[in-house]
Formats: C-alpha cells, sequence, structure tokens
C-alpha cells in the first residue's frame, strides 16, 4: 500500500517543495540570517532573498515580519522541549536524578540557542504577539514540568502548578543569568536541580 505522503511527493516536480517544506525552509534561513547579520537585518522581502524564493511566496508563508519572528520563536521553543523530552526518556530516576537531568537539559538547550532564541525574543518586545505567544508557551513548559515531577510530589495539584510556574521562571533567570556571563553552565544546572528538588517539598518539611 502506498502512503498519501509518498504519492503526493512522487507527483511534485523534481526539486519543488511541499508548504510544510518550504515554510521549514523559510525559517531555517531566517534563523541563518540572525545567526550571521542580527535581527534587524530579517525583513521578509530579504529572507526570500536569501531563500531563493519570490517576496509573495514569503509573505504567504508568514504575512508580516512579526509573524515571522513569531513562527521562530515558536520553533525554536519547539526544539528547546523536544531536547528536554529526549534527555528525560531513558531510564527510571528518582527526584534527584530526575531534577539533575532536567536542570541539565534545560540550561544546555539555552546555551545551545541562546543567541537566536533572545535575538528573536528581543525584535518582538513590546507586540502584541509577544504577550500571547510568551503566555501560551509559559503555559506549555509549566504543564511540561508538572508531568514530570508530579511523581515526585505529594502537594496538592494547585500547589504543584504554582511551584511549577516558579520553577520554569527560575529556569529562564538562571539561563540569562548563564549568558551574560556571570554563571558558568555547570553552576546554573546545579542551582536549577537544587530548586527543583527544593520546590517539591511540603512546606512542613522545609521547616
Amino acid at each position: 500500500m502506498t502512503h498519501s505522503s509518498e504519492s503526493d511527493a512522487a507527483k511534485r516536480p523534481v526539486g519543488r517543495l511541499s508548504k510544510a517544506e518550504r515554510r521549514r525552509q523559510l525559517l531555517d534561513t531566517a534563523l541563518a540570517i540572525i545567526r550571521e547579520e542580527g535581527a534587524d537585518r530579517l525583513t521578509l522581502g530579504y529572507l526570500a532573498t536569501r531563500a531563493g524564493v519570490s517576496k509573495p511566496i514569503a509573505y504567504e508563508h508568514f504575512s508580516t515580519r512579526s509573524g515571522l519572528l513569531t513562527a521562530l520563536y515558536k520553533l525554536l521553543d519547539e526544539q528547546h522541549v523536544q531536547s528536554l523530552q529526549q534527555a528525560l526518556t531513558s531510564s527510571q530516576r528518582d527526584l534527584q536524578g530526575t531534577a539533575t537531568v532536567l536542570a541539565a537539559a534545560y540550561i544546555r538547550c539555552s546555551l545551545d540557542m541562546g543567541e537566536e532564541w533572545h535575538a528573536v525574543r528581543a525584535a518582538l518586545a513590546g507586540s502584541e504577539e509577544m504577550s500571547v505567544v510568551q503566555q501560551e508557551l509559559l503555559a506549555g513548559y509549566v504543564q511540561f514540568f508538572q508531568a514530570i515531577l508530579a511523581p515526585y510530589s505529594s502537594l496538592p495539584p494547585g500547589a504543584l502548578y504554582q511551584r511549577c510556574v516558579g520553577l520554569v521562571g527560575a529556569g529562564e533567570a538562571l539561563s540569562v543569568l548563564m549568558l551574560s556571563g556571570q554563571s558558568s553552565e555547570l553552576e546554573a544546572a546545579a542551582t536549577f536541580s537544587t530548586l527543583i528538588q527544593g520546590g517539591l517539598l511540603l512546606p512542613s518539611a522545609q521547616s
């Protein structure tokens, strides 16, 4: 039986990308522009030139520069989450082991894509799109942390949720500290691991 995706690919002219493939090519090219020339250089017109397509194709995919930046921010976030998931898919661990792996993966991901991540974020600062996207992605990270840490916590769901909101904020703050040169990767990861473990303790256990 032939899969529909294979049939569709066979029908496309050689060298022509599907819409999804073209979108990913444009996003990868946009990241290369930011990495090599800075976010200020990124426009839909210049993106089209660098990607070897016409301007209408770039506008068809993203409509506006803010739309392009928002798509980039979501792509980087998706890569971040995938890296965290991959790091946590190995054998069973206790809380300390899980916190150590989660913290190290989070900080490492922030280091690997730090320049692009913060350049896109700065370019979107103050925009309505950025506010909406940040709230959406924050909720996703909090849910992710909840799912990973719930087996090690005896906190009520509401309390665990609030702790995870704080932990995600701490991870972001430690990443910024590291990227600014005020902390090493190992220091940031160790601090984050300690915060994760301490964040799951009941109030009586902390006294």
